[in-house]
Order: C-alpha cells, then sequence, then structure tokens
C-alpha cells in the first residue's frame, strides 16, 4: 500500500452497528468482503478526471465581457 490508512473506527461502526457484526465476525473479513456487504460497487461509480476534461472540452465556459458602465 502506498500510504493509505484505514479509517477503523468508521469501519467498526459501519460494521457493527450499520451491519450489525459481532467484533470477530468483523475482524474476520477480508477488506474487500467489507466493501462488499457495506455496498461498494453499486450504483454509477463516481467521474474519473477523462470524465470531467470530456465534459469541459464538449461544454466550455463563456466568458462575458464586463462593461465598466
Amino acid at each position: 500500500m502506498s500510504g493509505a490508512r484505514f479509517d477503523w473506527p468508521a469501519l467498526m461502526r459501519a460494521g457493527v452497528q450499520g451491519l450489525g457484526l459481532r467484533p470477530a465476525e468483523f475482524w474476520a473479513l477480508t477488506p474487500a468482503e467489507l466493501r462488499l456487504m457495506l455496498g461498494e460497487g453499486q450504483g454509477p461509480r463516481p467521474m474519473a478526471r477523462d470524465g470531467l476534461e470530456a465534459l469541459l472540452a464538449a461544454f466550455p465556459d463563456e466568458q462575458e465581457e464586463m462593461s465598466d458602465g
């Protein structure tokens, strides 16, 4: 891993409170299993940089000239 850190308190709350897991069940899961149980991968994925750049090219900001009066 390249310096990525887990928010263990938030993950524990999601697993124990949100999913109703016992602590031993939570710690027995792999990260992939926990992500699946929490619903990661459901619904649309966030827009990546190339998608944003395509939108910017298709719909550029129009600059209006400002007048002094």
